[in-house]
């Protein structure tokens, strides 16, 4: 009998693996709680991984989104400012087909002066003005001189002619006024 009493007291490794599974030291208690924690933590993360790649696709589709409208704004951005120019070339064909008539010089003028009037009111819409350059101090940031003119009264640096008008966009300069300045009579010594 000593002998299997001895076997009793043994621990086989069959006895072993048949413990129940509760944890029974504070070690395995530790350990069960990380592993559950870990598991919580892997599905947080999988988650917010998904969560992030939604909003990448959805961020991906508004920049194309962006992109077209862009596109589509840049195509159609100056329909408002064409649609404003219309009557202005209708005004021109008009004028052109009177000329043709045989109506007299007049009468174009006047018709011309119309047409002058009707595109600067529409350039005006647009925030485009022109710049009063004739009589003002030349001034390099909106003029642009091509020509210096002798003085008849003594003023240097004006403007005394302007060749071609010079426009502002809201303020910015589009296009400088191209005009003749002029210069100081050079005074003129006698030798003796």
């Amino acid at each position: 009998m000593d002998q299997e009493s001895e076997e009793a007291k043994a621990p086989t490794s069959d006895n072993a693996q048949e413990s129940p599974v509760a944890p029974t030291t504070e070690l395995e208690l530790t350990i069960s709680k990380l592993q559950a924690g870990l598991k919580e933590r892997t599905a947080e993360t999988e988650s917010l991984n998904d969560r992030l790649l939604r909003l990448h696709a959805e961020f991906e589709n508004y920049k194309k989104r962006a992109a077209r409208e862009r596109s589509e704004f840049v195509r159609f951005a100056n329909e408002g400012l064409l649609l404003e120019l219309l009557p202005v070339v209708d005004s021109l064909e008009h004028a052109t087909a009177t000329t043709r008539s045989g109506i007299d010089a007049q009468g174009v003028a006047e018709g011309l002066d119309v047409i002058r009037r009707l595109f600067q009111a529409t350039l005006e819409k647009a925030a485009v003005k022109s710049i009063e350059a004739l009589g003002h101090e030349f001034d390099p940031n909106f003029h642009q001189a091509v020509a210096q003119v002798e003085s008849t009264d003594g003023r240097d640096n004006i403007v005394v002619e302007e060749v071609r008008k010079g426009y502002l966009l809201e303020g910015r300069l589009l296009r400088p006024a191209m005009v003749k300045v002029s210069k100081g009579a050079v005074p003129s010594f006698e030798c003796r």
